[in-house]
């Protein structure tokens, strides 16, 4: 991570306990700050005390993923995003992984707060990888978390016990954000934030976590704003999340390929046997990404997809996608269609990254939003770090009052039911544009997934 040059230790004393984490330059930093307990395919219990003086001077758990046991170093979309974002991390894996990091300004109270959610396909993703420090934000007047949830296996296996055991089943990773939010709603003033003044930020499988959260009318009022890049809007059918029992047969399958004949015994499993079988389970099926995501499972999800998205919560919304994302043209036609039902401010990345021919990927847009060019391998120019500056400026104003503009920034207008106007931040300036969707086209036609270097 870039300047995490620490000046000292600083404790504090909070609803749940006390617990000491680091003074920086711009911030203060509580790092693993753990916000529930979940045991292998149980539903979190939120946690509300610890005891003694609680360690948040180091990044804490990530959950245990296929990557931490299968590197596949020969798949070079995969040793791309490894260098890109993950290359000099020190991550420790365990199943006590449902932890915040959370960044605030010194002298923090009630304060804006953003918080975070990571992509990774619903199959992997760390709170504590390159891009995601929040001491730009904190600079600026903003509480930033970033909370880890379960991903893969741990995080959306079905299993007809578990429905008999909780009335409902899978979406083990969804709950963890929504129970996040919560611990956060109920906690963060502790911390100097605003609890009544939250903003949910994610990207890629972490946008489409917080669209489906937008899509559930019984979370009304614990969050005002969302702001989804690259995964905001409704995908097409087939993509959309599947009822939860219409996926138990392919979780039947990754038990036998794990040996296990109960659910018992898959949670008692060593998670090398676990992943074993993921792992073998992706080299026979093709419709892995299908079953392996959120489901309907009648209460976090509570409906088709397609049918909810005409109904969402009223709130703020803040949108975007990058010109060269794999499925560029798709992003930007569902996250248009739904800023102009719900009057969204939307954004264009249309900044290709220095260094290589990948152009704006996806992702790419992270380290811009949070600050962190300057601990990427990238020669970032001039013109990146003012649009890095112009991204954190947005996202702190329209974190304060769901307007993100303010001094200094050109003018971002939001989306009409009409109009998809969208901003677009491109190598010579940043202003309000139109989506170019024949630019779109060819680079997903030409360009696909982003590559390692040879």
């Amino acid at each position: 991570m870039e300047n995490r040059t620490i000046v000292g230790p600083v404790t504090i004393s909070t609803a749940c306990g006390k617990l000491t984490g680091n003074e920086r330059a711009r911030c203060l930093e509580y790092l693993g700050v753990p916000f529930a307990k979940a045991e292998r395919f149980r539903y979190a219990v939120p946690l509300e005390s610890w005891d003694g003086v609680l360690d948040a001077t180091k990044f804490g758990l990530a959950c245990p993923q296929n990557r931490a046991l299968h590197e596949h170093l020969e798949n070079p979309t995969r040793r791309f995003y490894k260098r890109e974002f993950r290359e000099g991390c020190d991550f420790r894996y365990g199943e006590d992984c449902l932890n915040l990091n959370i960044y605030t300004p010194k002298e923090a109270r009630g304060c804006p707060v953003v918080l975070f959610f990571y992509g990774g396909g619903f199959d992997s993703g760390v709170n504590s990888e390159g891009p995601f420090d929040g001491e730009g934000l904190a600079a600026r007047g903003i509480v930033a978390v970033f909370a880890n949830y379960r991903v893969g296996p741990l995080g959306y296996l079905t299993h007809a016990e578990i429905q008999a055991e909780y009335g409902r089943d899978g979406n083990f990773g969804l709950d963890d954000q929504l129970t996040a939010i919560r611990w956060v709603r109920a906690h963060i003033a502790d911390f100097g934030g605003d609890g009544g003044n939250i903003t949910l930020l994610g990207q890629s499988a972490g946008a489409i976590s917080i669209q489906y959260l937008c899509l559930n009318h019984a979370n009304a009022g614990l969050f005002c704003r969302a702001g989804m890049m690259s995964g905001g809007g409704c995908f097409p059918r087939f993509a959309l999340p599947r009822r939860a029992e219409d996926t138990r047969g392919y979780w039947l399958a990754f038990m036998e390929l794990a040996g296990c004949k109960s659910l018992d015994e898959l949670r008692r499993a060593p998670l090398d046997v676990l992943f074993d079988a993921v792992e073998e389970i992706k080299k026979r099926r093709k419709d892995s990404v299908y079953n392996t995501m959120p489901v309907i499972d009648g209460v976090l999800l509570p409906g088709p997809v397609d049918e909810l998205i005409h109904r969402p919560l009223k709130l703020d919304y803040l949108l975007g996608y990058t010109n060269t994302d794999m499925y560029a043209p798709v992003m930007a036609f569902i996250g248009n269609r739904f800023a102009k039902d719900n009057g969204a401010y939307v954004y264009s990345f249309d900044l290709d990254a220095p260094g290589d021919k990948n152009g704006a990927f996806h992702s790419s847009d992270l380290r811009y939003v949070f600050e962190t060019l300057g601990g990427s391998w990238r020669p970032y120019s001039a013109r990146d770090c003012e649009a890095s500056s112009q991204m954190a400026g947005y996202l702190a104003n329209f974190a304060r009052t769901g307007d993100p503009n303010g001094p200094g920034l050109p003018l971002w207008l939001p989306a009409e039911k009409h109009r998809a106007r969208v901003l677009r931040i491109a190598p010579k300036e940043t202003a309000m544009g139109h989506a170019d969707y024949l630019k779109l086209t060819f680079h997903f036609l030409t360009r696909g997934d982003p590559k390692a270097q040879e």
